[in-house]
Parts: structure tokens; sequence; C-alpha cells
């Protein structure tokens, strides 16, 4: 069966949690995960999977970490879930075990999507499987030149429909880029990706977590409260009609303008000076 989460105080500080199946760290207001498995190249566990899930989840009470970015060590992203970890297990199950598993790993995504904090994925070398869907649930994608991003679902007789792939990919490149990596599992490279727009930019492989940090640092110094806005906007504005949306976009926005960072950057503005964000 799979393994229980890991919970985690959602009143904790999580600048002082220490995780266990991967690398944490808060520096200011950007937290890093690092997927620290280099040696098979980062994959997944139920462990990490469970793991990940509840940090995202208590990620909505933290209001210090204002963005968050996640990386893989030794020069690769993630190779998806772990052939005998993952894998090999799932052989063995029923379907409630699988439909089990199935739902959890689901969760993650749901988990990314509710987290408030933008998150930030520094991408290099391999990326394939679930470690595309982490890096397709976050808010923006820094890759290099020689990423290799692949959906590799159907190369293990599996659907291209895992973990929400069929909703958020085609909205991020369009419906036939997506239906053309969900069916044939190919290789995407990040040159191409850069140009279907799954990366919002590139960089040498040295600089990628250093730019995908900057990125974050940037994000964190804004309005964060309405950045966080922002992304709930995003999220829930695939399922509405233009007029829902631009009356809930006018009531997002009338909250916001009730913030303190509002009248900030107003003073900013008469004062000639540049605002200084709090996030409230």
């Amino acid at each position: 069966m799979q393994a229980p989460a890991h919970r985690i105080p959602h009143r904790q500080a999580l600048a002082d949690w220490q995780a266990t199946h991967f690398l944490w760290e808060v520096k200011g207001k950007v937290a890093t995960i690092t997927l620290n498995r280099p040696e098979k190249k980062n994959p997944l566990t139920f462990e990490s999977y469970a793991e990940l899930g509840d940090l995202f989840r208590a990620l909505a009470f933290d209001t210090s970490i204002k963005a968050v970015v996640v990386t893989g060590a030794g020069g690769n992203f993630c190779a998806g879930g772990d052939v005998f970890e993952i894998i090999e297990p799932l052989t063995g199950r029923d379907m409630p075990g699988l439909l089990q598993f199935t739902r959890m790993t689901g969760e993650l995504v749901k988990a990314m999507r509710a987290c408030p904090q933008p998150i930030i994925s520094a991408i290099d070398g391999i990326c394939v499987g679930a470690g595309a869907i982490i890096a397709m649930a976050s808010d923006l994608r820094v890759g290099t030149a020689k990423t290799k991003v692949a959906f590799l679902f159907n190369k293990v007789g599996l659907a291209g429909c895992d973990m929400g792939a069929c909703a958020i990919l085609p909205r991020i490149i369009g419906q036939g880029r997506a239906s053309e990596l969900l069916y044939t599992g190919r290789m995407m490279g990040g040159e191409e990706g850069h140009a279907w727009g799954f990366f919002n930019r590139l960089a040498a492989p040295e600089a990628v977590l250093a730019e995908a940090t900057a990125l974050a640092g940037e994000i964190a110094d804004g309005p964060t409260f309405a950045n966080s806005i922002t992304k709930r906007m995003l999220h829930m504005e695939w399922t509405m009609s233009v007029d829902e949306a631009i009356e809930a976009e006018a009531m997002a926005q009338a909250i916001c303008m009730d913030t303190k960072d509002f009248r900030r950057a107003f003073e900013a503005f008469a004062a000639k000076t540049k605002p200084v964000f709090e996030g409230d």
C-alpha cells in the first residue's frame, strides 16, 4: 500500500522544517525544493510524492515564504516515478490500490495549483513522466538548451491523461502540440520547448537555478497578496465564461485595492520613489 502522507503542521514555520525525501531550503522570502537522488536522475517514490503534496498544502499557511523554486540535483530535473520503487509494485496492485495511487499523484498537482506562492521550476537535463508533470504544474519554467522533456506515459502502455496533463498542457502549448507529445511520448528539447511556450526562458545549465531563483526573488519582492490572487484567478477562470471571469476579476481587484500594498504603490508614485511591498 502507499506510504502515509508526511503530515506537516499547518502553523509550523516552514523555514525551520526538515524534509525527509528531498532537500528544502529557505533563504529570505524564497524556498527551494531540490529533488535529490542524482544517481538515478531524481525519480519520485511513494514517500516523496506524499511529502511534496503535503508541503505544498502547508505553504498556504506560511506567509513568510513568497515564492518557491523546484529543481533537481546533479544536472537533471526528474526521471519520473522510480521504476522499481513505484512501477514494479503497481503491477501487483488490484484496481482499488491502483486508483488509490493515481489519486494520490493527482493530489500533488492539485496542491501545487492551490499553493498561493508562485512556483518556478529550474529544469536541466532529463524531465520526464511525473517530472514533466511537476514542471507543467509550476507557474513558470526556466530550462536549458539541453533540457529534454517527455510525457512518457504511452511508452509504458498508459494514456497521456495523467495528473491533469490533458487539461493543463494544452493551455500552455496549445492543443495540437500537446496532443503530439501525449500521443507519441517523444522528447521535447529545450529550444523547441521555449519556442512552443513551455519554457518561459532558457539559461545556461550552470546558471539555470540562479536564473529561476532570481525570477522567484523578483516575484517575491512584488505585491505578493495580489500575486496569490492572480494565481488563483488564472486557475479558476479555466472553467468560467468571459462574463463570469470579468465579474470574478472585478471582485478580486476590489479586494486588492483594499490592501496596504495598493496604498504603498500610490504613495511611492506620488513621492517618485519605488514602492516597497509587504504582501498585506
